[in-house]
């Protein structure tokens, strides 16, 4: 049986098809059952109500592998505070249920020693999970390629992408989402290799600026985008209009370590690099598309 934490978002949602159509079993653990219905059809068992340590060790029960994904709740009011208390509350419970193999979603830059924001609290994830003693899988993510959905909205109302990369014509890792769970799910179906800790990185087939990202919102707009760096000194006013003070703080330092170059990125002397197939204009051609 295979439990994954977080089924019904674009990753987990990926990796639950891809391990349905192997044939096999999947619990799909979920926040909101509201959104269970489409882990239903594709024939996932259901496995809710998740509100502390011990409600996900019932969920998780019996199963020989679970993947998980830190979830974050922006309307919190402490979104940083809620990350933490989900690193423990999933550390409690794993510690409970002792799954053979555990695979964790992190984060590029995770390596970095220093605070760099979202990815440090990655790195905190990371160095908890390698206490249990279980074969842990740590799948290392480039961002999102949908993440730029967020302004696509104001690219084309505009005619001006606002980003936080600077220079704009850096180009940095990213990957489709549908991509990185069907590479989790290739890792779950692999050969187990005992307990120790594995860190395998996962990126798309190219690395994007945000003046390629323009170019991309213009192809599937027929406008005419173009990229525009966000000052610095208005980062934190940006960030604060849609989300706590906490959560703004992580992804300043996030971009400012993207921005530094070298930082997000693959860590030194990596072992295993994956590499998705989707390309940027594939990712985001959905947001075009009629409601």
């Amino acid at each position: 049986m295979f439990a994954i934490v977080g089924a019904a978002g674009n990753v987990g949602y990926s990796t639950s098809s891809a391990l349905r159509r192997a044939g096999m079993p999947v619990r799909a653990i979920l926040r909101d059952r509201t959104k269970a219905a489409r882990l239903s059809d594709i024939g996932c068992e259901i496995a809710t109500d998740l509100q502390n340590a011990a409600a996900l060790a019932m969920a998780i029960g019996d199963a020989d592998a679970v993947q998980i994904i830190i979830p974050v709740s922006p309307l919190t009011k402490d979104p940083a505070d809620g990350l933490r208390r989900s690193i423990e509350g999933l550390f409690e419970a794993l510690t409970q249920t002792r799954p053979k193999q555990v695979l964790a979603i992190s984060d590029y830059g995770a390596h970095v020693t220093d605070d760099i924001g979202m990815p440090s609290m990655f790195r905190d994830l990371e160095a908890r999970l390698a206490q249990l003693k279980t074969q842990l899988l740590v799948l290392r993510s480039a961002e999102h390629m949908h993440n730029w959905g967020r302004v696509i909205p104001m690219a084309v109302a505009s005619d001006i992408l606002p980003t936080f990369q600077d220079p704009v014509d850096m180009a940095q890792p990213t990957i489709s989402a549908h991509d990185l769970g069907l590479i989790a799910a290739d890792l779950l179906l692999g050969p187990e290799s005992g307990t120790g800790v594995q860190v395998i990185h996962a990126e798309g087939p190219r690395r994007y600026s945000a003046n390629d990202v323009a170019a991309v919102v213009s192809q599937l707009s027929s406008r005419v985008v173009r990229a525009r760096g966000v000052p610095r000194s208005q980062w934190q006013a940006t960030f604060e209009r849609t989300m706590p003070s906490s959560l703004a703080s992580l992804l300043i330092k996030a971009n400012d370590a993207k921005n530094k170059g070298g930082l997000v990125e693959i860590a030194p002397n990596a072992g295993v690099v994956r590499y998705g197939h989707t390309s940027l204009i594939d990712a985001l051609r959905p947001f075009f598309l009629p409601e």
